[in-house]
């Protein structure tokens, strides 16, 4: 599940292409298969601020968080786009690590 339109994961993704030499890459595309779904929570104790919750298919759940310094700047959509990528930056350290052990293992 994407959210808006291209996002700065989106052009980090574009830019690692570009520079591939090998097939061994974390990519969005095999990150956001990975996705069951995303549920948004506002706190009622803080209504600016956005959590993202991304349930893998594999059970794993990443949180993701946005809110603006100004509660008055605060838009919705841009709250969930922010607190989505804030998650999915959390999972590619997690699909790298993984990849690199994997790589390990077959050099060993």
């Amino acid at each position: 599940m994407v959210l808006v339109n291209k996002t700065s994961l989106e052009a980090h993704d574009e830019a690692a292409e570009k520079v591939q030499k090998t097939a061994n890459r974390v990519t969005l595309e095999s990150m956001n298969a990975k996705i069951l779904g995303v549920e948004f929570i506002n706190p009622t104790t803080i209504p600016h601020m956005t959590i993202a919750v991304v349930s893998l298919v594999n059970g794993f759940s990443l949180i993701g968080k946005s809110a603006p310094a100004d509660p008055e700047n605060y838009d919705r959509a841009l709250g969930q786009k922010f607190a989505q990528e804030d998650a999915m930056r959390q999972m590619w350290l997690l699909e790298g690590y993984l990849l690199r052990e994997r790589l390990s293992e077959t050099n060993s």
